[in-house]
């Protein structure tokens, strides 16, 4: 099976997007710091302040396993950190969150549920709740069905951006755990589990340690606090480069900070993708490549360090080599495991 399969074509979303490039770059003027591509846009207000980062995500069909275990409150978390993980690659920590709720018709608990996940996750990553929309739309969800999507801003030192033009041949790679498929795959996973399986939220399964839902629900995991951890251990200009995993795997997010010249060569072998992933490649005999464009396979951040960095002090935040920076036409080398 592929990603195709479950009606999501990753391929036409990126060709719409070239498609409107120069349309979106008309609207642009000198503030405007970031090119198209960028895990959060830079905009700088004042010449000598600080860069704003902005993104703005969603979790997908994740909204429809939590609909389906009875568990609203993990999704407004979950998107919270993805959002605070987007910025964080470009060496932004957050400031404010806004939220946007939209929903057939508001059912008895559903808000106060999602809203309590993106209280957690809005105080755990220090940032402020700001506001929000709720909207009501019968006849364009269905009935019980509800979608989320949330927008962030964080600021960073012009001195501190990380944009990858410091990653050069030789540089290590680190990969920091997934707590699972974080929010990305969904449509796919949904597709394997629940229809070819027939499997349903609470399917337990042995190789899992949990059921299939909670195994679904795993929280998508905020990397502030360990890159916090390596800034004050090794100094911001040890990070070179990070990668969120998310859309598009490895094969379409590396490139996104790799600069000419250079070619991310990660090694699967160098870890063992958590059960789940596993499974779902059995299941749905999905193609190796397929789960590496389509999943995080269990690591969730990149980092791109010097080759000398003391793999101590990268252990302390349990982050894994998983490959190196060489020279190369390619921005990314994913070496499938047999």
């Amino acid at each position: 099976m592929k990603y195709s399969d479950s009606g999501v074509d990753i391929d036409a979303a990126q060709a719409a997007l070239r498609a409107a490039r120069a349309g979106i770059r008309a609207t642009w003027d000198r503030r405007v710091r970031s090119d198209l591509g960028s895990f959060g846009g830079l905009f700088q207000p004042r010449p000598e302040g600080p860069l704003l980062v902005a993104s703005v995500d969603g979790v997908g069909t994740k909204v429809m396993v939590a609909r389906l275990a009875g568990r609203l409150d993990s999704v407004g978390e979950d998107l919270v950190n993805h959002c605070v993980d987007d910025i964080l690659v470009q060496g932004a920590e957050p400031l404010f969150f806004l939220d946007y709720f939209a929903a057939s018709r508001l059912q008895p608990g559903m808000l106060e549920q999602v809203l309590e996940g993106f209280v957690r996750g809005c105080r755990a990553n220090g940032c402020a709740l700001l506001g929000g929309e709720t909207a009501e739309m019968p006849g364009v969800y269905a009935a019980g069905e509800f979608d989320l999507a949330g927008c962030i801003v964080g600021e960073v030192a012009p001195e501190h951006l990380i944009d990858g033009r410091a990653i050069r041949p030789g540089d290590r790679i680190w990969g920091l755990p997934s707590s699972g498929l974080h929010t990305n795959g969904y449509s796919l996973a949904r597709r394997i589990l629940f229809e070819k399986a027939g499997w349903t939220v609470d399917t337990w399964r042995d190789e899992l340690g949990s059921t299939v839902g909670d195994a679904l629900l795993a929280v998508h995991r905020s990397y502030l606090e360990p890159v916090r951890t390596l800034w004050h251990a090794l100094g911001r200009d040890a990070l070179h480069g990070l990668v969120h995993i998310t859309g598009g795997g490895f094969y379409d997010n590396v490139p996104r900070v790799v600069p000419d010249g250079c070619c991310a060569r990660i090694e699967t072998a160098a870890w063992e993708p958590p059960p789940l992933f596993r499974l779902l490649a059995e299941l749905g005999d999905v193609p190796p490549a397929e789960m590496y464009r389509v999943f995080n396979m269990g690591i969730g951040m990149l980092l791109f360090t010097p080759a000398g960095v003391d793999p101590a002090v990268m252990a302390r935040v349990d982050a894994v080599p998983v490959g190196e920076v060489v020279a190369g036409e390619e921005p990314v080398a994913v070496v499938l495991s047999p």
